[in-house]
């Protein structure tokens, strides 16, 4: 596979208390091994990352769907993060796939936490971007179901201007597919999109992790970004000017050069360049 050719396949995992979960994903080119994980606006939030990651160096990106995103089907039992981690560490098991370097994004990002609590056999790093799911006494997390998709862009992006949409003026079939995705969003994160508990675990995080957190992020603020940094032994915080919650998005080519750089330092196998 060329650094241009993408596969998509289906994948079956077996996930405990769960049973046998069918991940849909992408993957693009050769080399070292990134998982991207997307967050509540779908896969396509991650696509064009995932081209630019896969084509400027000898990578490998593998761009799973989120069970009940873009169409697909989620199991019952599978109802929360806890569970997407898991999953996403029994997909890197059926795969066979070690030193992997997962990134994630919003919802994505908290996910990767979580992969980094229970797959370091697997995952070489972890780069959570603008991720979600911890409380932060006096930094609450937006509301997002409270939102309109004008005011979610309001707060998401440095320049909002360039990136609002109108839900309504969209194809019937498109805004199922989101109404789908919102949907979904509130089985894995609940209405508040957060885990009380998830800050002091993530205290037991054996892998190296880098936060990454856009200065004109509102819905998730540096502060909270802050916090998730200083809750991780070990963990780095950056902090990307002129740009938003969607930095892979917003700014790729100032986000690209960090994710490469730490996949770099941490690569537990080979190094690469």
């Amino acid at each position: 596979m060329t650094s241009t050719d993408t596969l998509t396949s289906t994948q079956r995992v077996d996930v405990a208390n769960v049973g046998t979960v069918e991940v849909t994903l992408t993957e693009r080119g050769p080399g070292h091994t990134f998982l991207l994980l997307h967050g509540g606006g779908g896969p396509q939030t991650v696509a064009g990352f995932a081209d630019l990651l896969a084509g400027t160096r000898e990578a490998r990106v593998i761009t799973p769907i989120h069970p009940g995103f873009a169409g697909t089907s989620r199991p019952d039992a599978l109802a929360n993060v806890r569970d997407l981690a898991t999953l996403y560490v029994g997909l890197l098991d059926e795969l066979d796939l070690f030193d992997v370097t997962v990134v994630g994004n919003s919802i994505g990002g908290w996910i990767a936490a979580e992969m980094a609590l229970v797959g370091s056999k697997r995952v070489s790093g972890a780069v959570l971007v603008d991720a979600g799911g911890i409380e932060v006494p006096g930094h609450p997390a937006a509301d997002f179901f409270s939102l309109t998709m004008d005011q979610v862009a309001q707060l998401a992006y440095y320049n909002p201007d360039k990136f609002r949409i109108d839900p309504s003026a969209l194809p019937p079939a498109a805004q199922a597919v989101m109404a789908a995705n919102r949907a979904a969003l509130a089985v894995y994160g609940g209405t508040s999109m957060t885990d009380p508990g998830l800050l002091a675990r993530l205290a037991e995080v054996a892998v190296p992790v880098l936060v990454v957190w856009g200065e004109a992020d509102q819905m998730t603020d540096q502060e909270y970004g802050r916090a998730y940094a200083a809750a991780i032994p070990g963990a780095q915080f950056l902090l990307l000017r002129g740009t938003g919650h969607l930095p892979q998005i917003e700014t790729p080519d100032q986000l690209l050069p960090v994710v490469w750089d730490f996949a770099a330092s941490n690569a537990s196998e080979r190094r690469i360049s």
